[in-house]
């Protein structure tokens, strides 16, 4: 295995890992199925609705939106996407994209062909249940953003999406002590909640004078996470961070 195969595979492993353990023949089962990196700049697709890729990305670097579109040309975003994931495996099984996966940032992946998958699912069944288990947390993160948008207040939904982003790239080691990464406009985060550009920039000055976060430039602070777990009735259960045998 490469050393950059081993750097952009450690990401997964260490996603994988807080949830199952794997032992050394899936770690390499897993490297010898990479295939090459890729390059999206920001603001490209990296998958496309109605694709039949013959692929899976694995992010690597860089932040990656889900999406889908309106006829009138507004995006809804479904999901961000943080080092570690694999954006797109639902296209392995479903085979044509239902939806897109676009660049919110410059984004680096891994493809893994849909071939070597096939293989790599047919030799061992346990590492197929833990893929399985990254789609399935896929949902279960989906459903939580529904209840946000759908049962809370935009300031709540906002408070909840900071707790989530910050726990996920904290697990891939991205974010420490609190501070986090979050390259993304007010305009991404507004098509994140669901509501109007202006709507957001209120919410984040009412979460920055209540003494909750500092976000300046692209690092958010988070002052108070008692708080603002409480502010986003934040419980972590969804994101399924206990070690057990799947």
């Amino acid at each position: 295995m490469a050393a950059d195969h081993a750097s952009a595979l450690k990401l997964l492993f260490d996603r994988m890992e807080v949830r199952d353990r794997l032992s050394a023949t899936e770690k390499a089962a897993l490297a010898d199925a990479a295939g090459e990196f890729r390059f999206f700049p920001r603001e490209t697709s990296i998958v496309r609705e109605g694709d039949r890729p013959s692929v899976c990305a694995l992010l690597v670097s860089g932040l990656a939106s889900r999406y889908n579109m309106t006829e009138g040309g507004g995006r809804q975003i479904t999901a961000v996407h943080v080092p570690g994931d694999f954006v797109d495996l639902h296209s392995f099984p479903l085979k044509k994209m239902d939806h897109g996966i676009g660049a919110l940032t410059d984004c680096e992946v891994l493809v893994f062909s849909h071939a070597r998958l096939v293989a790599l699912t047919e030799a061992h069944p346990h590492l197929t249940r833990v893929l399985w288990m990254l789609t399935l947390l896929d949902g279960a993160i989906h459903r939580r953003w529904l209840v946000a948008m759908g049962r809370t207040s935009a300031l709540s939904h906002t408070a909840h999406f900071l707790c989530e982003m910050y726990l996920r790239l904290e697990i891939v080691g991205l974010a420490s002590g609190h501070v986090m990464p979050l390259p993304i406009t007010q305009l991404e985060l507004s098509d994140v909640l669901g509501i109007s550009a202006v709507h957001t920039n209120r919410v984040l000055q009412e979460l920055r004078s209540s003494g909750l976060i500092s976000w300046v430039g692209t690092e958010v602070r988070i002052l108070d996470w008692k708080y603002l777990t409480s502010a986003g009735q934040f419980d972590d259960s969804f994101l399924f961070l206990e070690r057990i045998p799947r």
